[in-house]
This record gives structure tokens, C-alpha cells and sequence, in this order.
């Protein structure tokens, strides 16, 4: 009977730096020590919650991908609870060997011991592997999350509404001149 190379366990804090490595994508833009005191914090965090577990896969004895697992509702409408994967990554030299599927067992397995029916995940959208690999263990869309900057949003809003709307409440330099003339107009004219 073989061993299997593949190992899981829970993050400890020297896992940062590895770990902001593998969630480049979904990390704040930073300086990279800030990003690793983030990460410090995201472990921490999940060493004393009971809601979250933060999940470190090694390959032989090498790291090579992590989950981070939540517990929360369907939705902010929908209160069922859900086991949240968040961001299931393997790193590029350790795919296909089981690494991703034993994180999605940790997932599954966690969802169990809490009796919660559902488990939810969410991937880069332009991950083509990641979405396969998912849609591969039955993960179908439920909804897409979309994000921008709250300038460009307030923009593009901006542009979007009827020059009317725009103006409303506020006038040109050149409409206040011309009301100012026609009223010394009618001021000056007997009535």
C-alpha cells in the first residue's frame, strides 16, 4: 500500500510569505511586506475562529496550494448555510497530481462535520483551469461577482445619465450671464 505524497494541514503563520505567493491575484495591491502582515492576520484569524480553516497542501513536504474555508450564508438574501472555498490554488509545478482535489476534500469534508449542505467556491474568471477543474466536480455558476474602482463606477454613472440630469440643479456660467442680462432688461423697461 503506498503513501500518498500529498499532505494537508492547518496554516501557521510562517506560511505568509508562501501564501501571499500563491493569492498574488487576489491580494491588495501592497508593498509585499504589508501583504505578508495581511496574511499573517488571515491566519491568525482562522487559528481562533470556528467558522474559518485555512488549509495548506505540501507535496512531499513542499508546499504547492492552499483553501481558505468559511462558513457563511448562501447569500446576504439566502441564509442557508455554506461552506465558502476561497481561492483553491496550486501552485503551477505541482498540478495534476491530486493537489486541488484533496484541498476540495478538505472543503467537503469540513461542510460534513458542520452538517451544512452546501459548499460554494469562487475562481479567477480568467482561469480557465480552475473553472474546469470546478465545473468538473459540479460547481455551476450561481451568480457572477463583478468589481470596480468606486471612482470609475461614480464615472462611468456620471457619463451614463442625461445631460438634464447632469445639469440639474446647477447652471453654466453662460446661462446665469444671459438671465442676469434679460433680467436688467426687463428691470430697465416700464412695464
Amino acid at each position: 500500500m503506498s503513501r500518498s505524497p500529498v499532505t494537508l494541514r492547518d496554516a501557521v503563520v510562517a506560511d505568509a510569505p508562501f501564501l501571499v505567493t500563491l493569492w498574488t491575484e487576489h491580494l491588495r495591491r501592497a508593498e509585499p511586506q504589508e501583504q505578508v502582515a495581511d496574511m499573517e492576520l488571515v491566519i491568525k484569524t482562522a487559528e481562533r475562529s470556528a467558522e474559518q480553516r485555512l488549509v495548506v497542501a505540501e507535496y512531499d513536504g513542499v508546499q504547492a496550494g492552499a483553501v481558505l474555508l468559511q462558513v457563511v450564508t448562501m447569500s446576504p438574501l439566502n441564509l442557508e448555510a455554506a461552506v465558502m472555498t476561497m481561492a483553491p490554488h496550486v501552485e503551477a509545478g505541482f498540478r495534476r497530481r491530486g493537489i486541488g482535489g484533496a484541498l476540495m476534500d478538505a472543503a467537503v469534508t469540513y461542510a460534513e462535520e458542520r452538517g451544512i449542505g452546501h459548499v460554494s467556491t469562487a475562481a479567477i474568471s480568467h482561469s480557465r483551469d480552475a473553472n474546469r477543474f470546478l465545473a468538473r466536480l459540479g460547481f455551476g455558476p450561481q451568480a457572477t461577482l463583478r468589481a470596480a474602482t468606486t471612482p470609475a463606477v461614480r464615472g462611468k454613472l456620471n457619463a451614463q445619465r442625461p445631460r438634464a440630469g447632469r445639469d440639474a440643479g446647477r447652471h453654466s456660467i453662460g446661462q446665469v450671464l444671459a438671465a442676469r442680462r434679460s433680467q436688467r432688461r426687463s428691470a430697465g423697461r416700464p412695464s
